[in-house]
């Protein structure tokens, strides 16, 4: 098929890569020429594994282009993919202009001599957007067109793994033969007969949501019993074992830390809360779930603190960080735990040395010289007086504790992910802190 995917960000260039390289032709539209220029030199602006060996293959045997001309791109496509940002407004909701830019530019380029196109919004959006985008085509055009949903469930550093081999595909239509060709799409991925849901696009939007705040009240909700067994000093990773093999609980996403991060759950969270306060309804469950997530942020700058004898202790010392991004495989940083426990530390007069396998250059505009990057996790931690992890990198996993223990001054570890069996660290000479531990 031919294909235009309009947004090269995360969820844009995954899709036309990953469709690029099923056989189909596709032509990714962005209109930030520099990042279409980076693009056909082959630097790709995100970090993803297994992306850029995609996009270079692809790109060089012709199926995948990138140009900055949304007429050019959509000229011979069949199917065009609406995949840019859709940013927390300062309601709380969507901010949905991006959406309708393109759609209405879309509707101004469709041409009578085409076959009938369809836009398919891959975008996270509110529920309606389908209609109201096809009522906003409508009023540019005569032309006929179709417009579906397809809401994207990839997980930040497994992301072509969870396009290639998905858990489900989910579509939205009100025609039968669009719902055809997006199942023609899709059914090379889903050859083990993983499930194509088709549903409504008000019911397809919905599910976007519902499911990325499912995970959401999951992790607040282990994080909020992972502080209860510290106080009771009882310990989160026996209590989740003794849940977890409940078949009816299940252990995913039942991992305490230091909160959630990222473009999804946090944006999503407070998109649903919009939506319900929008129709005069209540979110109870979605707004604690958002302040139990907000409070967990500041579990691990409290363990700190405390630590050192309140503000006034941290003046003068030096907190060596492991982990920026909001999780691993990615460098994405926004709504990241580690930029928390960083402001709190600099507010308090400390030094903050961190290293993160992708994430610094990323930190480092926001930060300058206030923080120290290295480029090698044990240099951050040369006469540190506490080492924090705020990610679970795997190269964090299972480090030298014996180099550990001589490069910090001071041997006390926050383990905000848990990495690490406690009596192991107190037998390697640690006083070790981690999350919902005794």
């Amino acid at each position: 098929m031919k294909i235009a995917v309009i947004g090269t960000g995360y969820v844009g260039l995954v899709q036309g890569t990953c469709l690029a390289d099923s056989g189909n032709d596709v032509v990714c539209v962005d209109k930030v020429e520099e990042k279409i220029i980076g693009l056909r030199q082959g630097r790709i602006p995100i970090y993803e594994p297994g992306l850029s060996e995609l996009v270079h293959r692809n790109f060089k045997d012709g199926r995948l282009k990138f140009t900055t001309s949304l007429a050019e791109g959509i000229a011979d496509a069949e199917l065009i993919f609406i995949a840019v940002g859709t940013p927390q407004g300062d309601d709380g909701g969507a901010n949905l202009g991006g959406v309708w830019a393109v759609g209405e530019e879309i509707a101004r380029h469709l041409s009578a001599d085409d076959e009938s196109k369809t836009i398919v919004i891959k975008s996270t959006v509110p529920v309606g957007t389908n209609a109201e985008l096809a009522r906003r085509m409508s009023q540019l055009t005569d032309v006929p067109f179709h417009v579906a949903s397809n809401p994207e469930f990839l997980k930040e550093g497994a992301a072509i793994e969870d396009f290639t081999k998905p858990d489900r595909v989910v579509i939205g239509v009100r025609n039968p033969e669009v719902a055809e060709k997006l199942h023609e799409l899709y059914a090379p991925f889903l050859r083990t007969d993983r499930p194509f849901l088709v549903m409504s696009p008000e019911s397809a939007e919905m599910t976007k949501y519902v499911a990325n705040c499912m995970l959401a009240v999951k992790i607040s909700f282990i994080n909020e019993m992972a502080n209860l067994c510290e106080a009771y000093q009882a310990d989160i990773n026996d209590v989740r074992r003794g849940i977890g093999h409940d078949q009816r609980i299940g252990f995913h996403f039942l991992h305490p830390g230091v909160g959630y991060g990222g473009s999804c759950f946090p944006k999503d969270v407070r998109a649903m809360v919009h939506m319900a306060r929008s129709k005069e309804m209540p979110s109870l469950m979605m707004e604690a779930v958002d302040l139990v997530n907000e409070a967990q942020k500041t579990v691990l700058p409290r363990k700190v603190t405390e630590y050192f004898g309140g503000v006034e202790g941290l003046k003068g010392k030096t907190i060596a960080v492991w982990g920026l991004a909001f999780k691993p495989k990615t460098d994405d940083i926004r709504e990241a735990p580690a930029l928390v426990l960083i402001d709190a530390m600099l507010a308090a007069g400390a030094s903050v040395r961190a290293h993160d396998p992708e994430a610094m250059p990323n930190v480092q505009e926001i930060y300058g010289d206030r923080v120290t990057f290295c480029e090698r996790p044990y240099d951050c931690l040369n006469q540190a007086d506490a080492l924090a992890i705020v990610t679970e990198w795997n190269e964090f996993r299972n480090p030298d504790f014996e180099i550990m223990h001589r490069l910090l001054r001071n041997p006390v570890v926050f383990d905000g992910r848990n990495l690490y069996d406690p009596e192991r660290m107190t037998e390697h000479g640690f006083t070790y802190y981690g999350i919902g531990r005794s």
